[in-house]
């Protein structure tokens, strides 16, 4: 059994100063169907325009993730964190008992893309908490997977309250990947490029590319083929 989201399908929101496209129900987008994968809550593909961003707002109960593809976000709490994100960080915020904080496009000229990720905690309440880290494969190391989030910081991840993990995968046009759930949950978001996928319960491969996601569940197996080099998120995520 396969979840496939696809994105020419996702949630739309055109407000001039932000483009948004939601892959779950999310403020005023509500499909039945689509509220969210396992813990998975929110994606969120989000451009806002140079100099324009989300004022002061309030999170709690939620760990919050993003992930810059290009450009730069300007964050601040009110816990007196105030840190830029440039692309290739990713910045995790555990709203805890309550937060209140901006997300702004410091750039004068170039738009900034991210993606904003909602994850639903294994516990409420608690002190908030910011973190952030730039990734990047290093030298010598040609794995098509690098762990970017968990829930206990392994190798080096950002830590969130969740049995639950984010991986970039990176694959070269003819490269393959293939991974198997096992008692987890699965999900893949495609950031850039095209992959065609087999996943073992299912009949036939399906051709996947940016913005393009798929869920698999628990006992299966996911194998892919990249046609060009291409980029996603894997999540494992509690059954």
């Amino acid at each position: 059994m396969m979840y496939l989201r696809e994105a020419n399908e996702r949630g739309k929101v055109n407000f001039g100063w932000l483009k948004s496209q939601h892959s779950f129900s999310f403020g005023h987008y509500y499909d039945a169907k689509h509220m969210g994968f396992s813990a998975l809550r929110v994606i969120n593909d989000d451009v806002v325009q140079a100099g324009r961003g989300f004022e002061t707002h309030g999170h709690r109960d939620m760990e919050i993730i993003s992930y810059v593809v290009s450009g730069a976000l300007k964050h601040k709490d009110n816990t007196g964190n105030e840190y830029v994100v440039p692309a290739g960080d990713v910045q995790v915020m555990s709203a805890g008992r309550g937060i209140m904080h901006s997300e702004f496009n410091p750039s004068t000229e170039e738009p900034v893309n991210f993606l904003q990720i909602w994850i639903v905690p294994n516990e409420k309440g608690g002190t908030p908490s910011y973190a952030q880290k730039t990734f990047g494969t290093q030298a010598g190391d040609d794995s098509k997977l690098e762990l970017l989030v968990s829930d206990n910081g392994r190798e080096g991840s950002l830590r969130i309250k969740q049995n639950a993990a984010i991986s970039r995968l990176t694959l070269k046009a003819g490269e393959t990947w293939e991974h198997s759930t096992e008692d987890q949950k699965g999900y893949l978001h495609m950031i850039s490029g095209n992959v065609q996928a087999v996943v073992d319960s299912e009949t036939n491969a399906v051709e996947i590319g940016a913005g393009d996601a798929l869920g698999i569940y628990e006992q299966d197996i996911i194998r892919l083929k990249a046609s060009e080099e291409s980029v996603a998120l894997w999540f494992e995520l509690p059954k």
